[in-house]
Protein backbone atom coordinates (compact mmCIF):
# COMPACT_ATOMS: atom_id res chain seq x y z
CA UNK A 1 0.00 0.00 0.00
CA UNK A 2 1.32 3.46 -1.00
CA UNK A 3 2.83 4.82 2.34
CA UNK A 4 1.24 8.57 1.71
CA UNK A 5 -2.35 6.89 1.92
CA UNK A 6 -1.90 4.35 4.56
CA UNK A 7 -3.08 6.98 7.24
CA UNK A 8 -5.77 8.56 5.96
CA UNK A 9 -9.58 7.79 7.15
CA UNK A 10 -10.31 3.98 6.70
CA UNK A 11 -12.77 3.57 4.13
CA UNK A 12 -13.88 7.17 3.91
CA UNK A 13 -14.66 7.97 0.31
CA UNK A 14 -16.87 11.04 -1.79
CA UNK A 15 -20.40 10.44 -1.90
CA UNK A 16 -21.93 10.62 -5.37
CA UNK A 17 -24.35 13.01 -4.77
CA UNK A 18 -24.52 15.69 -7.67
CA UNK A 19 -27.06 15.30 -10.17
CA UNK A 20 -26.90 17.02 -14.14
CA UNK A 21 -29.27 19.81 -12.63
CA UNK A 22 -26.26 20.48 -9.77
CA UNK A 23 -23.65 20.16 -12.70
CA UNK A 24 -24.62 22.59 -14.61
CA UNK A 25 -25.22 24.98 -11.73
CA UNK A 26 -21.69 24.52 -10.19
CA UNK A 27 -20.33 24.61 -13.92
CA UNK A 28 -22.22 27.94 -14.31
CA UNK A 29 -21.58 29.63 -10.68
CA UNK A 30 -17.79 29.39 -11.44
CA UNK A 31 -18.21 30.64 -15.86
CA UNK A 32 -20.08 33.69 -14.31
CA UNK A 33 -17.88 35.39 -12.34
CA UNK A 34 -17.25 39.27 -12.05
CA UNK A 35 -15.06 38.73 -15.54
CA UNK A 36 -18.18 39.36 -18.03
CA UNK A 37 -19.06 42.61 -16.03
CA UNK A 38 -15.70 44.52 -15.66
CA UNK A 39 -14.71 43.18 -19.45
CA UNK A 40 -17.60 44.30 -21.00
CA UNK A 41 -15.87 47.41 -22.45
CA UNK A 42 -12.27 45.49 -22.90
CA UNK A 43 -13.88 43.42 -25.03
CA UNK A 44 -15.82 46.04 -27.10
CA UNK A 45 -12.08 48.64 -26.87
CA UNK A 46 -10.26 45.40 -28.40
CA UNK A 47 -12.66 44.05 -31.14
CA UNK A 48 -14.84 47.07 -32.22
CA UNK A 49 -18.19 46.89 -32.10
CA UNK A 50 -19.42 44.83 -34.81
CA UNK A 51 -16.22 42.51 -34.06
CA UNK A 52 -16.93 42.45 -30.32
CA UNK A 53 -19.58 40.18 -31.15
CA UNK A 54 -17.86 37.69 -33.00
CA UNK A 55 -15.38 37.59 -30.31
CA UNK A 56 -17.72 36.48 -27.87
CA UNK A 57 -19.17 33.60 -30.73
CA UNK A 58 -15.25 32.64 -31.28
CA UNK A 59 -14.77 32.08 -27.54
CA UNK A 60 -17.75 30.16 -27.21
CA UNK A 61 -16.74 28.04 -30.48
CA UNK A 62 -13.57 27.68 -28.60
CA UNK A 63 -15.35 26.68 -25.61
CA UNK A 64 -17.50 24.04 -27.01
CA UNK A 65 -14.51 22.26 -28.84
CA UNK A 66 -12.34 22.43 -25.63
CA UNK A 67 -15.86 21.45 -24.07
CA UNK A 68 -15.97 18.32 -26.28
CA UNK A 69 -12.36 16.93 -25.46
CA UNK A 70 -13.12 17.79 -21.13
CA UNK A 71 -16.98 15.71 -21.73
CA UNK A 72 -15.04 12.35 -23.24
CA UNK A 73 -12.05 12.43 -20.90
CA UNK A 74 -14.69 13.13 -18.07
CA UNK A 75 -16.92 10.44 -18.72
CA UNK A 76 -13.96 7.98 -18.82
CA UNK A 77 -12.08 9.08 -16.15
CA UNK A 78 -14.78 10.46 -13.37
CA UNK A 79 -12.50 10.78 -10.42
CA UNK A 80 -11.53 13.57 -8.56
CA UNK A 81 -8.58 16.21 -9.38
CA UNK A 82 -9.99 16.34 -13.08
CA UNK A 83 -6.88 17.24 -15.41
CA UNK A 84 -4.77 15.38 -12.51
CA UNK A 85 -6.68 12.13 -13.25
CA UNK A 86 -6.53 12.70 -17.30
CA UNK A 87 -2.81 13.51 -17.75
CA UNK A 88 -1.43 10.55 -15.70
CA UNK A 89 -3.61 8.38 -16.91
CA UNK A 90 -3.44 9.53 -20.93
CA UNK A 91 0.83 9.48 -20.08
CA UNK A 92 1.06 6.67 -17.63
CA UNK A 93 0.52 6.87 -13.93
CA UNK A 94 3.88 5.23 -13.35
CA UNK A 95 5.70 7.01 -16.66
CA UNK A 96 5.45 10.67 -18.09
CA UNK A 97 1.93 10.74 -16.10
CA UNK A 98 3.28 10.84 -12.76
CA UNK A 99 5.26 14.12 -14.35
CA UNK A 100 2.84 15.65 -15.72
CA UNK A 101 0.38 15.28 -13.03
CA UNK A 102 2.56 16.57 -10.24
CA UNK A 103 3.23 19.67 -12.94
CA UNK A 104 -0.94 20.22 -13.20
CA UNK A 105 -0.87 20.39 -9.39
CA UNK A 106 2.49 22.63 -8.87
CA UNK A 107 1.14 24.99 -11.82
CA UNK A 108 -2.34 24.83 -9.93
CA UNK A 109 -1.11 25.98 -6.19
CA UNK A 110 -0.21 29.18 -7.82
CA UNK A 111 -3.44 29.96 -10.75
CA UNK A 112 -5.92 28.10 -8.53
CA UNK A 113 -5.10 30.49 -4.99
CA UNK A 114 -4.75 33.63 -7.70
CA UNK A 115 -7.74 33.12 -9.63
CA UNK A 116 -9.42 32.70 -6.24
CA UNK A 117 -7.92 36.04 -4.81
CA UNK A 118 -8.33 37.86 -8.07
CA UNK A 119 -12.25 36.95 -7.76
CA UNK A 120 -12.04 38.61 -3.94
CA UNK A 121 -10.20 41.48 -4.78
CA UNK A 122 -12.73 42.19 -7.72
CA UNK A 123 -15.50 42.16 -5.23
CA UNK A 124 -13.72 44.01 -2.54
CA UNK A 125 -13.38 46.97 -5.29
CA UNK A 126 -16.71 47.07 -6.21
CA UNK A 127 -17.48 47.29 -2.20
CA UNK A 128 -15.72 50.48 -2.74
CA UNK A 129 -18.12 51.92 -4.90
CA UNK A 130 -20.42 51.93 -1.69
CA UNK A 131 -17.71 52.72 0.70
CA UNK A 132 -14.83 54.52 -0.88
CA UNK A 133 -13.00 54.81 2.20
CA UNK A 134 -11.82 51.11 1.43
CA UNK A 135 -9.58 52.85 -1.25
CA UNK A 136 -7.00 54.18 1.86
CA UNK A 137 -3.63 52.40 2.85
CA UNK A 138 -3.84 51.92 6.83
CA UNK A 139 -0.24 51.44 7.09
CA UNK A 140 1.82 54.18 5.73
CA UNK A 141 4.76 51.63 5.41
CA UNK A 142 2.69 49.48 2.63
CA UNK A 143 0.64 51.64 0.70
CA UNK A 144 0.37 49.09 -2.39
CA UNK A 145 -2.22 47.15 0.93
CA UNK A 146 -5.55 49.20 0.94
CA UNK A 147 -8.71 48.05 3.72
CA UNK A 148 -9.92 47.09 0.13
CA UNK A 149 -6.99 43.98 0.73
CA UNK A 150 -8.80 43.38 4.04
CA UNK A 151 -11.84 42.65 2.80
CA UNK A 152 -10.89 40.36 0.20
CA UNK A 153 -8.97 38.64 2.79
CA UNK A 154 -12.10 38.42 4.78
CA UNK A 155 -13.76 37.62 1.92
CA UNK A 156 -12.11 34.67 1.23
CA UNK A 157 -12.10 33.45 4.67
CA UNK A 158 -16.22 33.46 4.91
CA UNK A 159 -16.71 31.65 1.85
CA UNK A 160 -13.71 29.02 2.70
CA UNK A 161 -16.06 28.60 6.13
CA UNK A 162 -19.30 28.52 3.85
CA UNK A 163 -17.80 25.23 2.02
CA UNK A 164 -16.87 23.82 5.60
CA UNK A 165 -20.47 21.91 4.96
CA UNK A 166 -21.64 18.45 3.88
CA UNK A 167 -21.86 18.34 -0.14
CA UNK A 168 -25.75 18.72 0.14
CA UNK A 169 -25.81 21.58 2.17
CA UNK A 170 -23.30 23.13 -0.30
CA UNK A 171 -25.71 22.69 -3.31
CA UNK A 172 -28.43 24.10 -1.39
CA UNK A 173 -26.25 26.94 -0.86
CA UNK A 174 -24.76 27.08 -4.43
CA UNK A 175 -28.76 27.48 -5.86
CA UNK A 176 -29.74 30.50 -3.87
CA UNK A 177 -26.48 31.92 -5.06
CA UNK A 178 -27.26 31.34 -8.34
CA UNK A 179 -30.33 33.18 -7.75
CA UNK A 180 -28.34 36.20 -7.42
CA UNK A 181 -26.07 35.42 -10.56
CA UNK A 182 -29.15 34.86 -12.92
CA UNK A 183 -30.98 38.23 -11.17
CA UNK A 184 -27.51 40.48 -11.85
CA UNK A 185 -27.37 38.75 -15.84
CA UNK A 186 -31.03 39.63 -16.22
CA UNK A 187 -30.80 43.05 -14.76
CA UNK A 188 -27.81 43.76 -17.18
CA UNK A 189 -29.55 42.52 -19.89
CA UNK A 190 -33.26 44.34 -19.49
CA UNK A 191 -31.63 47.69 -18.58
CA UNK A 192 -29.64 47.65 -21.86
CA UNK A 193 -31.77 47.29 -24.32
CA UNK A 194 -34.52 49.39 -21.88
CA UNK A 195 -31.90 52.45 -22.09
CA UNK A 196 -31.57 51.51 -26.02
CA UNK A 197 -35.72 51.86 -26.36
CA UNK A 198 -35.85 55.07 -24.28
CA UNK A 199 -33.31 56.44 -26.48
CA UNK A 200 -34.45 56.26 -29.97
CA UNK A 201 -34.22 52.20 -30.40
CA UNK A 202 -31.44 49.75 -30.78
CA UNK A 203 -28.62 50.76 -32.69
CA UNK A 204 -25.09 49.66 -33.68
CA UNK A 205 -22.60 52.38 -33.07
CA UNK A 206 -20.75 53.68 -35.57
CA UNK A 207 -16.86 52.23 -35.59
CA UNK A 208 -14.47 53.45 -38.57
CA UNK A 209 -12.93 50.41 -40.58
CA UNK A 210 -10.00 48.94 -39.68
CA UNK A 211 -6.77 47.37 -41.62
CA UNK A 212 -7.31 43.21 -41.90
CA UNK A 213 -3.83 43.06 -39.60
CA UNK A 214 -5.66 45.39 -37.19
CA UNK A 215 -9.11 43.74 -36.89
CA UNK A 216 -7.48 40.34 -36.67
CA UNK A 217 -5.31 41.70 -33.77
CA UNK A 218 -8.12 43.06 -31.94
CA UNK A 219 -10.20 40.16 -32.31
CA UNK A 220 -7.85 37.87 -30.87
CA UNK A 221 -7.11 39.92 -27.96
CA UNK A 222 -11.29 40.22 -27.43
CA UNK A 223 -11.10 36.29 -27.84
CA UNK A 224 -8.56 35.81 -25.07
CA UNK A 225 -10.79 38.30 -22.63
CA UNK A 226 -13.84 35.96 -23.54
CA UNK A 227 -12.02 32.71 -23.64
CA UNK A 228 -11.15 33.50 -19.86
CA UNK A 229 -15.08 34.65 -19.38
CA UNK A 230 -16.14 31.42 -20.77
CA UNK A 231 -13.63 29.14 -18.44
CA UNK A 232 -15.38 27.19 -15.55
CA UNK A 233 -17.39 24.70 -17.97
CA UNK A 234 -15.60 21.98 -17.27
CA UNK A 235 -15.65 22.48 -12.99
CA UNK A 236 -17.67 18.95 -12.95
CA UNK A 237 -14.92 16.66 -13.85
CA UNK A 238 -12.90 18.07 -10.55
CA UNK A 239 -15.85 16.72 -8.68
CA UNK A 240 -16.08 13.66 -10.53
CA UNK A 241 -16.14 11.46 -7.85
CA UNK A 242 -18.84 13.12 -6.55
CA UNK A 243 -21.18 13.06 -9.67
CA UNK A 244 -24.10 10.64 -10.17
CA UNK A 245 -24.24 8.62 -13.91
CA UNK A 246 -21.03 10.63 -14.77
CA UNK A 247 -20.38 9.04 -17.81
CA UNK A 248 -23.92 10.75 -18.84
CA UNK A 249 -24.03 14.01 -16.51
CA UNK A 250 -20.64 14.81 -17.06
CA UNK A 251 -20.90 15.65 -21.04
CA UNK A 252 -24.47 17.09 -20.85
CA UNK A 253 -23.33 19.36 -18.05
CA UNK A 254 -20.29 21.41 -20.55
CA UNK A 255 -22.08 21.18 -23.23
CA UNK A 256 -25.23 22.56 -21.71
CA UNK A 257 -23.32 25.26 -19.53
CA UNK A 258 -21.31 26.62 -22.18
CA UNK A 259 -24.52 26.92 -24.42
CA UNK A 260 -27.03 28.80 -21.87
CA UNK A 261 -23.54 31.03 -21.09
CA UNK A 262 -22.83 31.78 -24.53
CA UNK A 263 -26.45 32.93 -24.94
CA UNK A 264 -26.53 34.95 -22.06
CA UNK A 265 -23.09 36.97 -22.64
CA UNK A 266 -24.40 37.47 -26.37
CA UNK A 267 -27.71 39.33 -25.17
CA UNK A 268 -25.49 41.11 -22.57
CA UNK A 269 -23.40 42.53 -25.90
CA UNK A 270 -26.08 43.27 -27.75
CA UNK A 271 -27.74 45.42 -24.88
CA UNK A 272 -25.15 47.23 -23.91
CA UNK A 273 -23.37 48.36 -27.04
CA UNK A 274 -25.71 51.71 -27.52
CA UNK A 275 -24.69 52.34 -24.14
CA UNK A 276 -20.63 51.79 -24.56
CA UNK A 277 -20.43 54.56 -26.84
CA UNK A 278 -16.91 55.52 -25.38
CA UNK A 279 -15.70 52.46 -24.35
CA UNK A 280 -12.05 52.63 -25.24
CA UNK A 281 -11.13 55.18 -22.59
CA UNK A 282 -11.84 52.88 -19.99
CA UNK A 283 -10.01 50.25 -20.96
CA UNK A 284 -7.20 51.75 -18.28
CA UNK A 285 -9.96 52.68 -15.48
CA UNK A 286 -9.73 50.08 -12.39
CA UNK A 287 -12.65 47.63 -11.63
CA UNK A 288 -14.58 50.02 -9.58
CA UNK A 289 -14.68 52.55 -12.33
CA UNK A 290 -15.68 50.30 -14.91
CA UNK A 291 -18.19 48.28 -12.78
CA UNK A 292 -19.73 51.97 -13.00
CA UNK A 293 -20.81 51.20 -16.86
CA UNK A 294 -22.93 48.37 -16.31
CA UNK A 295 -24.84 49.89 -13.28
CA UNK A 296 -24.92 53.45 -14.74
CA UNK A 297 -27.21 51.79 -17.75
CA UNK A 298 -29.09 50.47 -15.19
CA UNK A 299 -29.72 53.47 -13.78
CA UNK A 300 -30.22 55.66 -16.64
CA UNK A 301 -33.08 52.81 -17.98
CA UNK A 302 -34.67 52.70 -13.80
CA UNK A 303 -33.34 55.23 -12.02
CA UNK A 304 -31.06 55.50 -8.81
CA UNK A 305 -32.46 52.72 -7.12
CA UNK A 306 -31.67 50.03 -10.10
CA UNK A 307 -28.18 51.24 -10.48
CA UNK A 308 -27.39 50.54 -6.66
CA UNK A 309 -28.97 46.99 -7.37
CA UNK A 310 -27.21 46.12 -10.08
CA UNK A 311 -23.82 47.03 -8.39
CA UNK A 312 -25.18 44.48 -5.39
CA UNK A 313 -25.59 42.03 -7.52
CA UNK A 314 -22.60 41.71 -9.36
CA UNK A 315 -20.88 41.62 -5.91
CA UNK A 316 -23.26 38.91 -5.19
CA UNK A 317 -22.06 36.81 -8.44
CA UNK A 318 -18.06 37.38 -7.49
CA UNK A 319 -19.00 35.62 -4.20
CA UNK A 320 -20.98 33.13 -6.01
CA UNK A 321 -17.64 32.73 -8.54
CA UNK A 322 -15.07 32.23 -5.98
CA UNK A 323 -17.69 29.86 -3.81
CA UNK A 324 -17.82 27.33 -7.22
CA UNK A 325 -13.78 27.83 -7.52
CA UNK A 326 -12.79 26.94 -4.38
CA UNK A 327 -15.12 24.14 -4.36
CA UNK A 328 -13.67 22.54 -7.51
CA UNK A 329 -10.04 23.09 -7.14
CA UNK A 330 -10.25 21.76 -3.98
CA UNK A 331 -10.73 18.36 -5.19
CA UNK A 332 -7.37 18.57 -6.99
CA UNK A 333 -4.46 18.75 -4.01
CA UNK A 334 -6.59 15.98 -2.41
CA UNK A 335 -6.63 13.71 -5.30
CA UNK A 336 -3.18 14.01 -5.70
CA UNK A 337 -2.45 13.69 -2.64
CA UNK A 338 -4.31 10.21 -2.30
CA UNK A 339 -2.26 9.02 -5.21
CA UNK A 340 0.94 9.91 -3.32
CA UNK A 341 1.60 12.32 -6.17
CA UNK A 342 1.62 15.72 -3.52
CA UNK A 343 1.62 16.41 0.14
CA UNK A 344 0.09 13.28 1.66
CA UNK A 345 -1.81 15.16 4.95
CA UNK A 346 -4.09 16.96 2.09
CA UNK A 347 -5.73 13.75 1.40
CA UNK A 348 -7.39 13.16 4.28
CA UNK A 349 -11.39 13.24 3.85
CA UNK A 350 -14.07 14.72 7.20
CA UNK A 351 -15.28 11.62 9.12
CA UNK A 352 -18.75 13.52 9.17
CA UNK A 353 -19.12 16.14 6.03
CA UNK A 354 -17.03 13.41 3.80
CA UNK A 355 -15.30 16.19 2.02
CA UNK A 356 -11.86 16.82 1.15
CA UNK A 357 -11.30 19.50 3.90
CA UNK A 358 -7.67 19.79 4.86
CA UNK A 359 -7.49 20.78 0.88
CA UNK A 360 -10.09 23.33 1.37
CA UNK A 361 -8.02 24.58 3.63
CA UNK A 362 -5.33 24.90 2.69
CA UNK A 363 -6.30 26.60 -0.64
CA UNK A 364 -8.10 28.83 0.85
CA UNK A 365 -5.66 30.07 3.30
CA UNK A 366 -3.20 30.58 0.43
CA UNK A 367 -5.97 32.22 -1.62
CA UNK A 368 -6.29 34.44 1.58
CA UNK A 369 -2.69 35.66 1.52
CA UNK A 370 -2.65 36.14 -2.15
CA UNK A 371 -5.47 38.86 -1.50
CA UNK A 372 -2.70 41.14 -0.28
CA UNK A 373 -0.42 40.99 -3.46
CA UNK A 374 -1.25 43.42 -6.80
CA UNK A 375 -2.53 41.57 -9.29
CA UNK A 376 -2.49 43.02 -12.60
CA UNK A 377 -2.38 40.85 -15.96
CA UNK A 378 -3.03 38.10 -13.71
CA UNK A 379 -6.05 36.94 -16.05
CA UNK A 380 -3.51 37.03 -19.08
CA UNK A 381 -1.12 35.18 -17.01
CA UNK A 382 -3.57 32.75 -16.29
CA UNK A 383 -4.73 32.40 -19.67
CA UNK A 384 -1.34 31.30 -20.58
CA UNK A 385 -0.45 29.04 -18.17
CA UNK A 386 -3.48 26.92 -18.30
CA UNK A 387 -3.06 26.84 -22.12
CA UNK A 388 0.07 25.29 -22.32
CA UNK A 389 0.42 23.28 -18.91
CA UNK A 390 -3.17 22.03 -18.99
CA UNK A 391 -5.36 22.31 -21.97
CA UNK A 392 -2.79 21.78 -24.89
CA UNK A 393 -1.38 18.81 -23.48
CA UNK A 394 -5.17 17.50 -22.80
CA UNK A 395 -5.93 18.28 -26.48
CA UNK A 396 -2.94 16.19 -27.65
CA UNK A 397 -3.78 13.60 -25.27
CA UNK A 398 -7.38 12.61 -25.94
CA UNK A 399 -5.46 12.25 -29.59
CA UNK A 400 -2.81 9.61 -28.38
CA UNK A 401 -5.38 7.99 -26.05
CA UNK A 402 -7.44 6.91 -28.94
CA UNK A 403 -4.34 5.93 -30.97
CA UNK A 404 -3.05 4.04 -28.46
CA UNK A 405 -6.04 2.13 -26.90
CA UNK A 406 -8.75 2.13 -29.53
CA UNK A 407 -10.35 -0.59 -28.37
CA UNK A 408 -11.05 1.48 -24.40
CA UNK A 409 -14.72 1.62 -23.51
CA UNK A 410 -15.74 5.49 -23.95
CA UNK A 411 -19.47 6.17 -22.36
CA UNK A 412 -19.36 9.12 -24.50
CA UNK A 413 -17.45 9.91 -27.89
CA UNK A 414 -16.55 13.09 -28.96
CA UNK A 415 -18.93 14.02 -32.56
CA UNK A 416 -16.53 14.98 -35.89
CA UNK A 417 -13.37 13.29 -33.86
CA UNK A 418 -10.34 14.71 -34.50
CA UNK A 419 -11.79 17.74 -35.24
CA UNK A 420 -12.84 19.13 -31.49
CA UNK A 421 -8.98 19.11 -30.27
CA UNK A 422 -7.60 20.49 -33.40
CA UNK A 423 -9.81 23.69 -33.54
CA UNK A 424 -9.32 24.14 -29.93
CA UNK A 425 -5.86 23.80 -30.11
CA UNK A 426 -5.98 26.58 -33.24
CA UNK A 427 -8.40 28.79 -31.33
CA UNK A 428 -5.82 28.85 -28.49
CA UNK A 429 -2.47 29.37 -30.65
CA UNK A 430 -4.26 32.30 -31.95
CA UNK A 431 -5.30 34.29 -29.47
CA UNK A 432 -1.65 33.35 -27.79
CA UNK A 433 0.15 34.67 -31.18
CA UNK A 434 -2.02 36.98 -31.90
CA UNK A 435 -2.18 38.96 -28.50
CA UNK A 436 0.27 42.21 -27.54
CA UNK A 437 2.87 41.42 -25.34
CA UNK A 438 2.82 37.58 -25.62
CA UNK A 439 6.57 37.11 -24.49
CA UNK A 440 5.98 38.11 -20.92
CA UNK A 441 3.26 35.68 -20.48
CA UNK A 442 5.35 32.78 -22.27
CA UNK A 443 7.89 33.42 -20.05
CA UNK A 444 5.92 33.22 -16.56
CA UNK A 445 4.17 29.52 -18.17
CA UNK A 446 7.96 28.45 -18.84
CA UNK A 447 9.53 29.43 -15.60
CA UNK A 448 6.36 27.73 -13.61
CA UNK A 449 6.80 24.56 -15.93
CA UNK A 450 10.63 24.34 -15.02
CA UNK A 451 10.70 24.84 -11.38
CA UNK A 452 7.99 22.79 -11.08
CA UNK A 453 9.72 20.34 -13.27
CA UNK A 454 12.89 20.28 -11.08
CA UNK A 455 11.37 19.86 -7.64
CA UNK A 456 9.14 16.48 -9.51
CA UNK A 457 13.06 15.37 -10.71
CA UNK A 458 14.21 15.78 -7.12
CA UNK A 459 11.43 14.24 -5.72
CA UNK A 460 11.52 11.36 -7.90
CA UNK A 461 14.92 10.68 -7.28
CA UNK A 462 14.35 10.40 -3.87
CA UNK A 463 11.46 7.81 -3.93
CA UNK A 464 13.03 6.00 -7.02
CA UNK A 465 9.88 6.83 -9.38
CA UNK A 466 9.97 7.91 -13.22
CA UNK A 467 12.35 8.60 -15.01
CA UNK A 468 14.63 6.98 -12.19
CA UNK A 469 12.71 3.89 -12.22
CA UNK A 470 13.03 2.92 -15.77
CA UNK A 471 14.75 -0.63 -15.19
CA UNK A 472 12.32 -2.10 -13.03
CA UNK A 473 8.93 -0.27 -15.42
CA UNK A 474 10.33 -2.28 -18.33
CA UNK A 475 11.06 -5.18 -16.18
CA UNK A 476 7.58 -4.90 -14.90
CA UNK A 477 6.19 -4.56 -18.63
CA UNK A 478 8.10 -7.81 -19.85
CA UNK A 479 6.46 -9.58 -17.49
Amino acid sequence: MNQSTSHHDSGASLDRRIGLRSAVLFNMLEMIGVGPFITLPLVIAAAGYHLSVWAWLLGAAIAVCDGLVWAELGAEFPRAGGSYAFLREIYGPTSAGNWLGFLFVWQLSFSAPLSIASGCIGLSGFLAWFWPGLEKAPIAALPMVHWSSFAAAGACVLITLLLYRNLKSTTRLAWILFAGVVAAMAGVIVSGFAHAAATGGWHMPHSPALSAGLAASGLAQATLIATYDYWGYYNITFLGSEVREPEKTIPRAILLSVVIVAAMYLLMNLAALPSMQDAAKHVAESAASRIRLVAEIAQSAFGVWAGRLIAALIIWTASASVFSLLLGYSRVPYAAARDGNFFSFLGAIHPKFHIPHRSLIALGAVATCFCFFSLQQVITMLVITRILLQFLLQHVGVILLRTKRPDMPRPFKMPLYPLPPLLAMAGFLFILAKRVNALEGLLVAAGIGVSGTLIYLWRAKQRSEWPFNLRTTENQQAG
